[in-house]
């Protein structure tokens, strides 16, 4: 693929808007980012005394059970709003709340108590939706985001617009980010192969600080369920168990509140951790150069991707099943393999994988994502040792981009009913 080919500017630009940095889940930052983009419209000193959050079903579902970084130990919708309230920065997207001072912990959790919070579920039939409303004495404020985590769409100071940042006022998701339905696992994989690496390394060098700074946190120290350490404590763990548990690890911190920062993929950072931790542990480990990693970490990326395109930001669909394959499909790479073992690798992962639900942004979401990454080197596995999954059986159909349209098509409309269940069940309904 040459640099002038309109397919290496897309995969250049989508990864551009892919891999950026949140601290924390990021479903809650892009609430605290929302409330400090309100917050942002009121007078200077001005204190919110009502805050109503209008929000989808799927953010309700990944912000009720997880730590909000920076709170204490706060979980939830209010308790992330407070903190985009209390020392957000509305420049920072979603690292919103990184920099959150002691005495802004203590505001946050003053405006818990203090201002009147409320949480509605939106009549808006977007998967992704959040709307703050702010009222405080000074006047009001509201600040809306759709269809991806930072794509802040409306906002207004009593009644009035305001300036959108960084857009103009009618910026809508279908120019927000470059449309990624032309890709395909054989461009991918011959973008991978001829990429200039220097148009790439920033990226891929930061999500590998990032990614296994946290990963190496939630090995040494306990938090959450111990996903990732629980699995090397079993006996003498293999390579593949290894990378797993490295995996595991960064969620394990990162849902249990970590104040580190992780390189996201398709708008997760478990799925950047997914996608990119067990392709750096087994490189690493094997002792390859560099630049095999960075390009075994463009396929694993792009493959990632290029699944959730059809799935949709939210859904559920449990995204570390797309990230599973996407990695496994990296390490296939960095063993050589070409088209063939890569799209029997994600074919035959999928069909084994493709059942698992999301249920929420919690400290269990660590042990899919070692199921994730277990499965889905199963599935390379299978085609090594001359197995694979044929046309007809459950899902999988002729041609990798066929059956990856079907998991698309599973996710996205199979489940809707499903994910209102889940919904349903998580609040008691």
């Amino acid at each position: 693929m040459q640099k002038t080919d309109a397919a290496y500017s897309l995969y250049l630009n989508i990864l551009r808007e892919e891999l950026l940095l949140a601290m924390g889940c990021t479903e809650p930052a892009a609430v605290a980012y929302a409330a400090a983009a309100a917050r942002s419209l009121l007078d200077p000193g001005s204190v919110p005394r009502r805050c109503a959050l209008y929000v989808s079903g799927n953010i309700i579902k990944n912000v009720k059970s997880v730590v909000v970084p920076n709170t204490g130990g706060l979980r939830g919708l209010e308790a992330a709003a407070a903190a985009g309230l209390a020392g957000g920065d509305e420049t920072a997207g979603l690292q919103v709340i990184a920099r959150i001072t002691p005495e802004q912990r203590a505001a946050a959790a003053a405006l818990l108590k203090q201002c009147h919070f409320t949480v509605c579920p939106t009549k808006s039939d977007k998967v992704f939706y959040i709307e703050v409303v702010l009222t405080a004495d000074g006047g009001t404020a509201r600040a809306v985001i759709e269809d991806f985590h930072t794509n802040l769409t409306r906002l207004e100071r009593d009644g009035v617009p305001a300036p959108l940042p960084g857009a103009a006022p009618d910026r809508s998701a279908d120019t927000a980010q470059t449309d990624r339905t032309a890709m395909s696992v054989e461009s991918i994989l011959d973008f991978a192969a001829s990429a200039d690496l220097e148009d790439v390394r920033g990226l891929l060098e930061r999500q590998i600080d990032c990614n296994m700074a946290i990963a190496e946190e939630g090995l040494r120290n306990p938090w959450g369920a111990q996903v990732g350490r629980t699995l090397l404590r079993t006996g003498q763990p293999d390579l593949y168990t290894r990378a797993a548990a490295a995996a595991a690890a960064g969620s394990d911190a990162r849902m249990g509140g970590c104040e580190l920062p992780v390189a996201i993929v398709s708008g997760s950072g478990n799925q950047g951790l997914t996608a990119s931790v067990p392709v750096i542990v087994y490189a690493r480990e094997k002792g390859l150069p560099q630049e095999a990693l960075l390009r075994a970490l463009l396929v694993s990326n792009l493959i990632t991707i290029h699944q959730k395109t059809g799935i949709g930001r939210l859904s559920a669909f449990c995204g570390a099943t797309s990230a599973g394959v996407g990695a496994a499909c990296g390490i296939a790479w960095l063993d050589g393999g070409g088209y063939e073992e890569i799209a029997h690798t994600i074919v035959n992962a999928l069909a084994i994988l493709s059942g698992m639900v999301c249920d929420g942004a919690k400290a269990s979401c660590a042990a899919k994502i070692a199921t994730a990454v277990q499965n889905g080197l199963l599935g390379y596995r299978l085609f090594c040792n001359g197995l694979q999954f044929y046309a007809g059986d459950g899902i999988v159909t002729k041609g990798v981009e066929n059956t990856i349209a079907n998991v698309g098509r599973l996710a996205n409309r199979g489940m809707r009913g499903t994910d209102c269940e889940i919904l349903d069940i998580m609040v008691g309904r």
